[in-house]
């Protein structure tokens, strides 16, 4: 049986794409569409278009399939080597900058074919080379279910959107059991392609040919089950796909388990015999052998499993890590799990994972390696912030080597911070930072709670330095945004407001490419946001930030609804503002203490919005004074503003004190707002609106005119 595929011609969205690919500002669009609506066709032909009008354009294709999805940077794993860069947010740089360099030495064309297919890296990437600008770039994509990046690619204006339907009277495509019917037809050597493409996609035609026999390549292609591409001009070799997604689809559905399995031991065991360049390759392999009857060595397993948790790739990194442990009882198979565990807010299956290890039977290396985890898990995913600090204590006594106990100091250095003892998380950080041989782990810890703690204390000199300690090694979890927090408040004293907001911004970028990294990104950008008075735009980001982070166990989970309480607050919603309260004091303790004067704060406004003036001076004096017995003393001074902002003239005294401590801006301006205030000076709060609008804190900016009018003042 033939089936046919019509794929509709689109002459007024060609021209649309030539024109896109000409636009500077654009350079490239995203055609959307529905399978078999002519998306790829129509992309060749933009493409070979613009070759024949740019000659020296170079042209790399990357295609999306659903087994390059299961793997980190599967779909980019031919252009970009990522075998030992780290981590994330640099191997993202990493992979950025190679192809920015392709794109300086001639013309480059990125085509990025059945995007909705990307694993998440991937599709970063090709977010992040958009908004670099860094290429000309067709990407094609089902807009239903686009991976966030994509669907950003339009969202936020970075390319043109282009949208393909079957033109007036097109014939209907073909149904799946029409796909039935015409797989049931193929010849074998035919139907033996399709079948190994649905398990691994694509294939080179070497290793097809291997495997369903001379010829069955050209067989599959001729009869339209299959389609030969040279991804690059420079590739030695050919690979194939399917020629529809339906095809591969509906193949693995017809095989069975047994047929799976059984085609996906054939894949594993030829792949096993070549040499695996690349990192994405590795991974592939190690996730298709997983359910196979060709299993790798454990060792082998558990590297892919730490490769993929140092990607991101959580679930992959869980899925490897239990196999590895199924096998095995190795230490690094539970610790790996235990992490992905954790980072996916699943505290209790991780504990139950890393409680099953006899600390007796473990060297001084092991158990530094588990304690970590373990400690980590217990302070935020469980909310046993006494337990953990008293558990690494414990662990630290058993230990001889400095190296081992510096790692736990600035574990415990993090910990004091979170739960408010910012002396002692200065104290220890330090104590950290001057070892000259501290591991990147115990530095990565100490100088970003030493970032944090110095900008809250109003150490602002020591925020860039220790934020460049903290740049020199890999960011474990996801302590890049403890710093980031930290610079941030160091910018908002500077009356940096606009610089504040733009570097909150690239934490949102996609930086951290999985939740609740995104939703940590968020609350960042939403502070900013807040100190500048746009409520309403902080309260959107803020309602699903918190809903991700709240069961996520993070510090950050308190923080983004004591924040949202606020904004809502601000906004006037009395019923809204008093129930994102409650749900922001439930949630706090401990583990969040270092965010207390942010707590009261939110009580403050809820109270003003509720016109209870009385509560709301006594909640926000009561949120000064604590972040001044703890020692934060610019949050102390931010605290005291919203007291100035809500009509307290008591407030002189002490922001007056505090300058004293604080050379910064904007604690200039809060002490000029202060005394004019006190002395019922309108030209005075006018002046003082004026200097506020003007650094970018528009709301209270208007607080102070409004008073200046209250005093007569204009």
């Amino acid at each position: 049986m033939s089936i046919r595929w019509d794929v509709p011609q689109h002459a007024e969205a060609l021209e649309r794409l030539n024109a896109a690919l000409e636009d500077e500002a654009h350079r490239g669009a995203v055609v959307l569409g529905p399978d078999g609506v002519g998306k790829s066709t129509l992309a060749r032909q933009a493409a070979e278009q613009l070759c024949e009008r740019h000659p020296a354009t170079l042209t790399r294709w990357v295609v999306g399939t659903p087994t390059e999805r299961m793997v980190p940077f599967g779909a980019f794993g031919h252009l970009v080597d990522i075998s030992e860069i780290g981590k994330p947010a640099r191997l993202l740089r990493a992979a950025r900058a190679s192809l920015v360099r392709a794109g300086q030495e001639s013309d480059l064309l990125l085509i990025v074919d059945e995007a909705h297919d990307l694993d998440v890296l991937s599709a970063t990437l090709v977010y992040q080379l958009a908004l670099a600008g860094a290429a000309r770039m067709i990407v094609t994509a089902r807009a239903d279910v686009a991976p966030e990046p994509i669907a950003a690619l339009w969202t936020d204006g970075l390319l043109e959107r282009i949208d393909l339907e079957p033109p007036p009277g097109a014939a209907r495509q073909s149904t799946p059991a029409e796909v039935d019917a015409f797989l049931a037809g193929l010849p074998a050597p035919a139907r033996l392609v399709l079948d190994y493409l649905a398990i691994a996609e694509p294939l080179t035609v070497a290793d097809l040919t291997v495997l369903a026999g001379d010829g069955a390549v050209r067989q599959a292609e001729d009869l339209g089950a299959a389609e030969t591409r040279v991804r690059n001009h420079d590739d030695d070799e050919p690979v194939v796909y399917t020629a529809h997604p339906l095809f591969g689809a509906r193949a693995r559905l017809l095989l069975g388990t047994e047929g799976t399995r059984q085609r996906r031991t054939e894949v594993v065991r030829l792949l096993s015999g070549h040499p695996c360049e690349h990192l994405s390759d590795r991974l592939r392999l190690a996730s298709l052998a997983v359910d196979s009857d060709a299993p790798q060595p454990v060792a082998d397993v558990v590297d892919a499993a730490q490769q993929a948790l140092r990607l991101g790739d959580l679930k992959l990194a869980e899925r490897l890590a239990r196999a590895a442990l199924d096998r095995s009882e190795g230490l690094e198979a539970r610790l790996v799990l235990g992490q992905a565990l954790a980072w996916q807010g699943r505290g209790r299956e991780a504990g139950v994972v890393l409680a099953a290890v006899n600390p007796a039977d473990l060297s001084e290396t092991e158990l530094i390696a588990w304690a970590v985890p373990r400690a980590a898990n217990q302070f935020w995913m469980l909310g046993e912030p006494e337990k953990a600090t008293a558990f690494l204590q414990t662990t630290r006594n058993r230990v001889t080597e400095p190296a081992a106990r510096t790692t736990l100091d600035g574990l415990t250095a993090t910990f004091a911070m979170n739960a408010g003892n910012l002396t002692r998380a200065i104290s220890l950080a330090n104590q950290v930072l001057s070892v000259p041989d501290a591991g990147d782990q115990a530095v990565a810890w100490a100088a970003s709670a030493g970032v944090l703690s110095s900008a809250r204390m109003g150490r602002l000199a020591d925020v860039d330095r220790l934020a460049e300690r903290a740049a020199e090694v890999e960011h474990p979890g996801l302590l890049r945004f403890t710093v980031g927090l930290g610079q941030i408040i160091s910018l908002v004293m500077a009356g940096q407001i606009e610089e504040a907001q733009a570097l909150a911004q690239r934490f949102t970028d996609f930086a951290e490419l999985q939740q609740p990294g995104r939703s940590v990104g968020e609350v960042l950008l939403a502070y900013v946001l807040l100190i500048k008075g746009e409520f309403a735009a902080a309260a959107s980001l803020l309602g699903p930030a918190s809903a991700v982070l709240e069961r996520s166990g993070y510090s950050w989970g308190p923080l983004s609804l004591t924040l949202s309480a606020t904004a809502i607050a601000q906004q006037g919603d009395i019923p809204g503002s008093a129930k994102a309260f409650r749900r922001a004091e439930i949630r706090h303790g401990t583990k969040s203490a270092l965010f207390a004067p942010e707590l009261g704060v939110a009580r403050a406004w809820t109270r003003a919005t509720a016109r209870d003036k009385t509560g709301a001076l006594t909640a926000v004096r009561e949120a000064a004074r604590t972040a001044e017995r703890a020692g934060q003393s610019a949050v102390a001074l931010l605290v005291w503003h919203d007291a100035i902002r809500l009509g307290d003239i008591r407030a002189l005294e002490p922001v007056t004190r505090l300058v004293g401590e604080i050379d910064c801006a904007i604690g200039q301006i809060i002490v000029r707002h202060a005394r004019a205030l006190v002395n019922s000076d309108g030209g005075a709060l006018a002046a003082v609106s004026d200097e506020l609008a003007a650094v970018g804190m528009v709301a209270a900016a208007t607080d102070a005119t409004l008073q200046a009018q209250g005093c007569g003042g204009s």
